[in-house]
């Protein structure tokens, strides 16, 4: 009688595993980097548009106008009163954007004035009073859809603005 053995499992093997079927999270969308990461969203922005101070250790100067993107997660921004703020999130049908919630009556909704593509989330707000606003959106870390590993992990996307009397 011959006897069968199957191949031992060690710990390197259940990680390798591990990671190849996390690597397949995020693939497919035209995004390159690990999710929650995005192009520069400066590129969403019309000609002659100027682009908000980004990033931590930034002078807190506040300003009129400013475009956001994905790569401003976690932001916090001052804003003008009587200033305007678009945002423009770039996803995938496979990784849709959810539409931008605003918390806060800082801002008023305006109409952002373009099409945009699938799975895209495009906003614009104009800052009516002074206060704090709360702007977040979120979408899928995995692709959806038959062929795609699934997984039940969100991205989310959330900048903070603080408008001030100009």
């Amino acid at each position: 009688m011959r006897r069968t053995t199957l191949p031992r499992t060690t710990p390197v093997t259940v990680a390798a595993a591990a990671a190849l079927l996390l690597a397949g999270c995020g693939a497919g969308d035209g995004s390159a980097g690990p999710p929650g990461s995005a192009a520069p969203s400066g590129s969403a922005a019309p000609s002659g548009a100027s682009r908000a101070p980004a990033g931590p250790g930034t002078p807190d100067a506040c300003t009129a106008h400013a475009e956001l993107g994905a790569a401003d997660s976690g932001r916090t921004l001052c804003l003008t009163a009587g200033g305007e703020l678009r945002l423009r999130l770039e996803g995938s049908r496979d990784r849709p954007w959810s539409p931008v919630e605003a918390t806060g009556t800082a801002l008023k909704a305006v109409n952002a004035g373009i099409v945009i593509l699938p799975g895209d989330a495009l906003a614009a707000y104009r800052a009516v009073a002074p206060g704090t606003a709360r702007l977040s959106a979120s979408r899928p870390l995995c692709p959806t859809g038959p062929g795609h590993v699934s997984c039940h992990g969100l991205e989310e996307w959330t900048v903070t603005v603080r408008v001030t009397r100009s």
